[in-house]
């Protein structure tokens, strides 16, 4: 038999490197279902698109490289745009791929049929549908250059069923080559010069373009010219949070102190970070458009640059790179009391704060700080419980944390499985709210079939906590829809062949986690939380 375009997909993808793919399996792509047959590409067949496109973003966080998922046309599209908004807010390489209607039927409302570039025209870098099977090897070479140059992000490609299935010449083009994304000398001098020259200088680190070697040079940076370092918005892991320079994250339930000495500095440098709005405290620390404190913005996406914050200096680089430049120019600076405060404010914010109930999430937390690994990987998702994750865990390594920026629920436990099954040696812990592992809990039967053994934390307080503390705030008194009545999630668990147990007793924790970590399949640890702590600061009455 000929070759059909699926199999000229599936050698592109191989070209390009991809050693997995992430589907819900779908009539409109049966030809590149085939073409993996006869590939060294492993297919994780996930339970719903959302989950298996959250898969694919994971891993683009994880490699630095595109994450790759298949999805069928329609609602199967429909599902996935989480996946690919998570991608697009949190700067990582991914390429979806969708089934489409045969080109045939193409405008006629036919039998789930979307304009696909209309609909994630907002949502990702570039989309596009191969109408040409001779086309295959351009577009998926494209798609795979622009997902990972700039500012990292989405690609979406639709995939005509006829254009799969008819036959296909061609061969695959080589794997993408990417620019060095370094900066000018003279610009590296500059930011130097004018870091060397500040009385109160803070930088903040996030976005996209890093790499392990990237946050050594960072690190190795701020302690020769004495700077405090925070990260942004669930960017913890860019920095060794043991780094005497580290000084916290700027982010959701930022430490009071360290928002006030990003407000006092007098010069900033932004190193990828974006400055949007959960950064800067709904544009609170800094104001726009023109800052009180003077601004350095280094970005790799140059229409990133003023969107909000008029810079003082302005530099289009990939922050990786870029921060290896800063680190082999360096100038020897005294960080002095305003570093030596800064560390100690972070050491405070550290201890923890009690809260109601038997089973308290911030000693939950401070074990598995204490307890885990240096490479064990943490996941979560969007809800109030991750703020005790977020201000008590130390992060000690590159990629050890995968959480979303963009505030997505539902996101630890198909990233935790993504993680487990790049790095099955190495302990990778979900946390995740009753509400949001409800979002993906049939994910967990695709932990199981794959023999990804999680290890998740549900902190089960019967309701939607986020919401719940905005009600109490704006509308004290008025509780409405945010109760839950759930289910037994380690009976859940058990019931997919996994481990199984519930926790009420903050003492009862480490013998629970010690069997997790000693099980041979995923397992779950259902976390009964008491409702009245809210976050690690707000409790209700």
């Amino acid at each position: 038999m000929a070759q059909h375009g699926g199999a000229l997909l599936v050698k592109c993808l191989e070209a390009q490197g991809v050693e997995r793919v992430f589907s819900i399996p779908g009539e409109s792509f049966l030809a590149a279902l085939d073409g993996f047959y006869d590939s060294g590409i492993r297919v994780v067949t996930a339970r719903q698109e959302g989950g298996a496109a959250m898969m694919a973003e994971a891993t683009g966080k994880l490699t630095g490289r595109p994450g790759v998922a298949f999805v069928t046309r329609g609602p199967g599209a429909t599902n996935a745009s989480a996946g690919v908004h998570i991608a697009m807010q949190d700067s990582t390489p991914m390429v979806l791929f969708i089934g489409q209607v045969a080109s045939d039927q193409r405008d006629r409302e036919a039998f789930q049929e979307v304009d696909y570039r209309a609909m994630f025209g907002p949502l990702a870098k570039w989309v596009a549908e191969i109408d040409r099977a001779d086309r295959i090897p351009e577009y998926v070479s494209h798609a795979f250059h622009i997902a990972q140059t700039g500012r990292p992000g989405p690609v979406v490609l639709a995939l005509p069923e006829d254009m799969l299935s008819g036959p296909a010449t061609g061969a695959p083009a080589p794997a993408a080559t990417l620019p060095s994304g370094r900066a000018a000398d003279a610009d590296v001098a500059e930011v130097v010069d004018r870091l060397a020259k500040a009385e109160r200088p803070f930088v903040i680190i996030g976005g996209g373009g890093w790499s392990a070697e990237a946050t050594q040079a960072i690190g190795d940076f701020a302690a020769a010219m004495g700077l405090p370092v925070g990260a942004s918005f669930r960017c913890q892991d860019y920095l060794d949070n043991r780094h005497p320079n580290y000084v916290g994250d700027v982010g959701i339930g930022i430490n009071p102190a360290l928002a006030q000495r990003v407000k006092e500095a007098d010069l900033i440098l932004a190193l990828g970070a974006r400055l949007g709005e959960i950064t800067t405290s709904g544009y609170t620390l800094l104001t726009p458009p023109v800052a009180r404190q003077s601004l350095i913005h280094v970005h790799g996406d140059p229409s990133e640059i003023g969107r909000v914050y008029r810079p003082d200096f302005a530099v289009t680089a990939c922050p990786g790179p870029f921060a290896q430049q800063l680190a082999a120019t360096a100038k020897r600076r005294a960080g002095g009391a305003w570093l030596t405060q800064a560390r100690a404010d972070y050491d405070r914010w550290q201890q923890p704060q009690d809260t109601p109930g038997d089973l308290k999430l911030e000693q939950v937390v401070t074990h598995l700080r204490d307890r885990l690994p240096a490479d064990a990987i943490l996941t979560n998702g969007a809800g109030n419980y991750s703020a005790w994750l977020h201000r008590y865990y130390q992060y000690r390594g590159w990629r050890t944390q995968l959480a979303p920026t963009s505030g997505s629920m539902g996101y630890g436990l198909p990233a935790a499985i993504a993680a487990k099954i790049a790095h099955p040696d190495r302990p990778v812990i979900c946390l995740a709210g009753d509400g949001c592992f409800q979002m993906v809990s049939q994910e967990f039967a695709t932990a199981c079939a794959e023999g990804a053994n999680v290890i998740v934390l549900v902190c089960d307080n019967g309701m939607y906590g986020t919401i719940r503390m905005h009600q109490e705030k704006h509308y004290p008194g008025r509780v409405s829809g945010t109760g839950m009545a759930n289910p037994d999630f380690a009976a859940l668990a058990q019931a997919h062949g996994g481990l199984g147990l519930s926790v009420d007793r903050t003492e009862t924790f480490p013998a629970a986690l010690t069997a997790a970590l000693a099980a041979d399949t995923p397992a779950l640890l259902h976390l009964k939380i008491d409702p009245r702590a809210l976050s690690p600061r707000l409790q209700l009455p």
